[in-house]
């Protein structure tokens, strides 16, 4: 019999404004703001950094402290040249993908407004097609807003520096895919306060402190992550992140590894991962009956789980990851079962977490 899904309407709703809400590298506290509105009914108190990376608090002051982790920002672009003709260049704001962007809408986000714009694209009919045919790349895409000068496109207070995002909203699929831009990674911050609901909702009493962090500028470096694990300076830490669905065409599973939408979170084992934690979270998912899949990383896992494992002398870190397909476009999709899935092994992982917890492989 299938389980009782843990998302209320409320929850859906709020996950769909987060979502169409933009919060590009640098520039996410609007986003912010929704989240941290959503999770305060849930926490005792919350900080907010210079940054714009937040945290909230449950049950502080024990002296022993745990975060759960995601970040906010997502990938966009800048205004970079505006020509003559009024035509503007760009460049990337975090790993921004060159090849979607033609004949996408966008939002040019200045001090005066939200300014309209597509990505303008040679009709077929005008492109030879044969083997000199340019593709997408960073020097040839730009936008157009409709204008005929450089002085018009700087008349509607557009200017080098402003930064860009794509238009397209939040979705569901067959009833059970969630689609939109930017589920890389607010859909963390999403599961991480749903955690904090249940916890609140169903009454647990935690014997540590626990900080659900929502950290800016990942796209560009873990940077607010840096920043949190050194404000905080927690005992452990579960991050949670976007891995690639790798059962989609055109993925090498030789290299990606074997990852697909709807078999649950994927535990990833690499240098950056505590084992001994990562063992906690295991047992977790096979004590309550969650799927969960494997990945290995060969070096760092890329994410947010690195600035906070290897912070003030080491924090035993791990990462729980949700399958995601097509990920840094317009249309990412992931299975509403791995997202609860992700909230449901977060939580029973925590339930396992004693005040004091030693990870330490010997002692």
């Amino acid at each position: 019999m299938a389980q009782q899904s843990i998302l209320t309407n409320a929850s859906l709703d709020f996950l769909a404004k987060y979502i169409n809400n933009a919060s590009p590298t640098g520039f996410e506290s609007p986003g912010q703001k929704l989240w941290l509105d959503y999770l305060k009914p849930y926490i005792d108190e919350y900080e907010v950094d210079a940054y714009g990376s937040v945290f909230g608090v449950i049950n502080p002051g024990t002296g022993y402290k745990v975060v759960i982790e995601a970040h906010a920002d997502e990938i966009s672009w800048f205004v970079n040249y505006i020509t003559e003709e009024g035509f503007i260049y760009l460049v990337r704001n975090g790993g921004s993908d060159h090849q979607i962007a033609p004949s996408k809408r966008v939002n040019i986000h200045t001090s005066e407004g939200i300014v309209k714009a597509v990505f303008g694209w040679p009709a077929i009919h005008t492109r030879d097609r044969g083997l000199k045919e340019q593709a997408p790349s960073t020097k040839n895409i730009f936008l157009d807003c409709g204008c005929s000068s450089r002085k018009e496109v700087e008349a509607l207070g557009v200017k080098v520096g402003d930064v860009i995002t794509y238009e397209d909203e939040f979705t569901i699929l067959n009833k059970k895919f969630f689609v939109g831009r930017a589920l890389d990674n607010r859909v963390g911050g999403f599961m991480i306060a749903e955690v904090a609901r249940l916890l609140k909702e169903n009454g647990k009493k935690l014997p540590f402190s626990l900080y659900i962090v929502n950290s800016v500028q990942e796209e560009i470096g873990l940077r607010g992550a840096e920043m949190m694990a050194a404000r905080i300076q927690p005992d452990v830490a579960i991050i949670t992140d976007v891995t690639h669905d790798t059962s989609t065409p055109m993925i090498d599973k030789i290299e990606h590894g074997d990852v697909k939408a709807g078999k649950g979170p994927s535990l990833t084992v690499g240098p950056a991962v505590q084992n001994n934690l990562l063992k906690l979270i295991q047992q977790a998912a096979a004590e309550n009956d969650i799927p969960f899949q494997r990945e290995a990383a060969s070096r760092s896992t890329g994410t947010d789980t690195d600035a906070f494992a290897y912070s003030n002398q080491g924090v035993p870190s791990a990462l729980i990851s949700l399958p995601l397909r097509y990920m840094h476009t317009t249309v990412e999709m992931t299975h509403q079962d791995d997202v609860e899935a992700v909230i449901r092994l977060i939580y029973e992982s925590l339930l396992r977490i004693s005040h004091g917890h030693d990870f330490r492989y010997f002692t």
